[in-house]
């Protein structure tokens, strides 16, 4: 029995504000408010740009890019107050970080320079959560060498609170 033909309308489809934003204008590291969304009860979850390479330029590889992303669910859950999730993008230059409520791009990028001293400097191996097989679901893909020099790499560019100009913490 064949398949009955889909209709030729094309599906709706969702403005996303990531890909409205000039990749070529703006200068990693940076922070920057993607926006916030207002749930029915009142409540706020802001969405940040947390970018770590220059776009178009250069990517984290998967490994680094992996072990960034359990040490920042580590470092940043405690410096910063209503902490959801921080997930990497799949272009390899960043994370969305997920709070609730509003903050100030200079708070977030202050509390990311902190966990990434922590990373740089102070993280041992047996520090990064989530590297067996019960705890993650592709522990073979980390890389605690390639995470500190990331780390380090960001810290001596410095961190900035504003996407466009070198406005760092």
């Amino acid at each position: 029995m064949s398949s009955p033909r889909l209709a030729s309308a094309r599906p709706e489809r969702a403005e996303v504000e990531s890909f409205q934003l000039d990749h070529t204008k703006v200068i990693a590291p940076y922070v920057r408010l993607i926006g916030c969304e207002h749930g029915p009860a009142g409540d706020v979850i802001s969405n940040y740009d947390i970018r770590l390479a220059q776009p178009n330029e250069t990517t984290i590889e998967t490994g680094g890019l992996h072990t960034l992303e359990h040490m920042l669910a580590t470092y940043l859950r405690p410096r910063l107050e209503g902490y959801i999730d921080c997930s990497p993008f799949g272009c390899r230059t960043g994370f969305h970080l997920l709070l609730w409520g509003e903050h100030d791009t200079r708070e977030v990028a202050c509390a990311l320079k902190a966990a990434l001293e922590d990373i740089a400097y102070r993280t041992e191996w047996e520090d990064v959560p989530g590297t067996e097989p019960e705890s993650c679901g592709n522990y073979r893909d980390h890389s605690l060498f390639s995470a500190k020099e990331w780390a380090r790499r960001v810290l001596e560019q410095g961190v900035s609170s504003d996407p466009y100009e070198r406005i760092c913490v």
